[in-house]
C-alpha cells in the first residue's frame, strides 16, 4: 500500500487575493482561520485543500501526501536526491513538511487525522495530481521509491498513471521531458476554455503547454486504445504566480 494524496494547498505572502480568486473561480466553500483558509470544494468527491499565508514569503502550490513519519519521509526524499524545504512543523491539529524533488518541484507531507471528504454541492472537485519533471524516468522512479506508488510506464514511458493503492485520496500522473515542469493538481470543470478565461478576468494568466498536452494525448491513446475521449486540459497561474490545472470531458 502506498502513501495517499489527501490534500492540496496554495499560498502567498498575501493570501487574501487568493481566497477571493479561488472562491470565485471554482465555487468553493472557504472558511477562514488566522493565517489559513480551509477549502471545501463542494465537489462531492476528490480532495479538499487550503490557502495559507506563505511561511517563507514566496508563493507556492502543491499537493500533500499522507505519511506516518514526517522526518523519516524527509530523510528518504533526501537520500533519493531531493531536499527539505520546510522541516516537520506542528500547525496545531496537523503536522506538515515540504520537500523538493530532484527537479526542485515542491511537494507537501502531512501527518494528521483523516480529513473530511468534500461535501456535495456545485463546486469544482479536485480529482487528479500530476508531477512533470525534466526526465520522466527519473521522476517516476523517485516518487515510486519514496511513496511506494505503482508507476507503470511500460505502456508509455513519457507519462504514467499513478495508483497509490491506498484506498484513499486521488490518483495522478507522472511524466516529463516536455516544455513545462510542475507538481500540482487538477480541478474538473465544465468547460476548460471558459474557466481559463474567467481566471484571466480575475487576475490570473494562462500557461501554454502544447508539448505536455500532446504527450498526455499520446499516453491515453497508448494506454486505453484511443485519445478520442473528449478530455481537454489547461493550466493557469493565479494572481500570486502559482500553477493550477483544470480539465473537462467536453466534446473537443
Amino acid at each position: 500500500m502506498g502513501n495517499a494524496v489527501v490534500h492540496f494547498g496554495v499560498g502567498a505572502a498575501d493570501d487574501g487575493p487568493l481566497v477571493a480568486f479561488y472562491g470565485d473561480l471554482f465555487g468553493w466553500s472557504l472558511q477562514g482561520f488566522p493565517g489559513y483558509t480551509a477549502i471545501d470544494t463542494r465537489g462531492g468527491h476528490g480532495i479538499n485543500g487550503g490557502i495559507r499565508k506563505s511561511l517563507t514569503g514566496a508563493p507556492w502550490s502543491t499537493f500533500y501526501v499522507e505519511t506516518d513519519d514526517l522526518q523519516a519521509t524527509l530523510d528518504r526524499a533526501r537520500s533519493l536526491g531531493g531536499s527539505t524545504v520546510l522541516p516537520a512543523t506542528d500547525l496545531g491539529g496537523a503536522a506538515i513538511a515540504l520537500f523538493s524533488d530532484p527537479d526542485g518541484l515542491m511537494v507537501g507531507l502531512v501527518q494528521a487525522p483523516e480529513e473530511s471528504a468534500p461535501s456535495a454541492g456545485p463546486g469544482e472537485p479536485v480529482t487528479w495530481f500530476e508531477v512533470v519533471g525534466s526526465d520522466a524516468a527519473r521522476t517516476q522512479r523517485f516518487y515510486a521509491d519514496l511513496f511506494g506508488w505503482t508507476v507503470d510506464s511500460s505502456g508509455f514511458p513519457g507519462y504514467a498513471v499513478v495508483d497509490p493503492l491506498s484506498g484513499r485520496g486521488i490518483q495522478g500522473g507522472i511524466g516529463g521531458g516536455e516544455d513545462v515542469c510542475w507538481a500540482t493538481v487538477y480541478a474538473m470543470v465544465a468547460d476548460v476554455d471558459q474557466t481559463l478565461s474567467r481566471a484571466e478576468e480575475l487576475g490570473g494568466s494562462r500557461i501554454s503547454a502544447p508539448g505536455l498536452i500532446a504527450l498526455k494525448s499520446a499516453a491515453r491513446a497508448a494506454l486505453y486504445g484511443s485519445a478520442g475521449d473528449g478530455m481537454k486540459t489547461g493550466a493557469f497561474r493565479d494572481p500570486a504566480g502559482n500553477i493550477f490545472c483544470v480539465f473537462d470531458y467536453g466534446t473537443g
